[in-house]
C-alpha cells in the first residue's frame, strides 16, 4: 500500500443553521488545520426538524470555494439523481477554478426517499440508482475531457457506499477514493472485496484512497483503522451549534501519529 498522510476531514451538515453560522464554522475548520470540508447533497435535514432550515450542496460549495484557501472542498456526496452528468461535470470543473483546485468530487446512487419526491426525482430502487450510477460515471468523465477550460488538475472522484457487488466495483474501476462507514471489522470486510474488484479490473488498489466517517475516541479507532489502510477520517457536525470538540481531538490524534 502506497504511504499516504493522514487526513482529517469535517462534514459540515448544512442544517438546522442560518448560512453565516456555517460559514464562520467552514472558517474555523480551516483555522483549525482540517484537511477538507464536505457538506452533503440533500434537501431536508437527515434528523432533527425535518422540515428545518436547510441549504444547497454546489452553491455553498462555490461559495466555500471563495470562502475557504487551504482545505479541499466537497460533498459528502453528490446525489447522482439530482443533476444531468454532463452539468454535474461543468459544476464540479467550475468550483474547482474557483477554488484554485481544492474541489473533490464526491457522488453517491442516493437514497433520501423524501428528496426525490419533494423535488420531483423518480425514487425507483437501489439497484436502479446504482445503475444509473455506473452509467453516468464515464458521461462525467468524458465531460471533464472536453471542458474549456479543462480543470486545474485531475479532479479526484470519491465514491461513496459499501454495497459489495456493485459500488465497490464502480469504485474499483472510477474512484479515487472510497468513502465507507461502519466499525473496523465492518471496513475491513469492504477493503478487501474493493481489492478483489481491483484485481478483478487490473487496478493497483493503492491508487484508491480510504476514507472513513468516524464517531468515538481516535486513539481507540484511529489505529484500528489505520491498520486497514483508512488513512482519511471524516467527523459530522450538524447545526444549528456547530460543535468542533471532535474535530479538534482528530486533528491533534494527526499530528501525534502523521509519519
Amino acid at each position: 500500500m502506497t504511504e499516504r498522510r493522514i487526513r482529517i476531514g469535517l462534514q459540515l451538515q448544512p442544517q438546522h443553521a442560518d448560512y453565516d453560522a456555517i460559514r464562520r464554522t467552514a472558517s474555523a475548520a480551516e483555522d483549525l488545520g482540517a484537511d477538507i470540508i464536505f457538506n452533503w447533497d440533500h434537501f431536508y435535514p437527515l434528523y432533527g426538524d425535518p422540515d428545518g432550515k436547510h441549504f444547497e450542496c454546489w452553491t455553498m460549495l462555490g461559495a466555500w470555494a471563495e470562502s475557504t484557501s487551504r482545505v479541499e472542498i466537497g460533498a459528502l456526496v453528490t446525489c447522482n439523481s439530482y443533476r444531468n452528468p454532463e452539468l454535474l461535470a461543468d459544476m464540479a470543473r467550475t468550483v474547482d477554478h474557483i477554488s484554485g483546485g481544492r474541489l473533490i468530487l464526491g457522488i453517491g446512487s442516493g437514497w433520501f426517499e423524501k428528496d426525490y419526491d419533494e423535488y420531483g426525482y423518480e425514487f425507483g430502487t437501489a439497484g436502479g440508482r446504482l445503475d444509473d450510477l455506473a452509467e453516468s460515471l464515464p458521461r462525467i468523465e468524458s465531460r471533464l475531457a472536453k471542458l474549456n477550460p479543462a480543470p486545474t488538475r485531475k479532479i479526484p472522484v470519491l465514491i461513496g457506499g459499501g454495497g459489495e457487488k456493485k459500488t465497490l466495483k464502480l469504485v474499483a474501476k472510477h474512484g479515487d477514493i472510497w468513502h465507507g462507514f461502519g466499525d473496523p471489522e465492518v471496513v475491513g470486510r469492504k477493503v478487501k472485496i474493493l481489492d478483489q474488484h481491483c484485481a478483478d479490473v487490473g487496478r493497483d488498489p493503492a491508487e484508491i484512497e480510504r476514507s472513513c466517517g468516524v464517531q468515538g475516541e481516535p486513539d481507540e479507532l484511529g489505529p484500528q483503522l489505520l491498520e486497514l489502510g483508512v488513512t482519511t477520517f471524516t467527523v459530522g457536525v450538524g447545526g444549528p451549534d456547530y460543535d468542533l470538540g471532535a474535530l479538534e481531538k482528530w486533528i491533534a490524534w494527526r499530528e501525534k501519529n502523521q509519519s
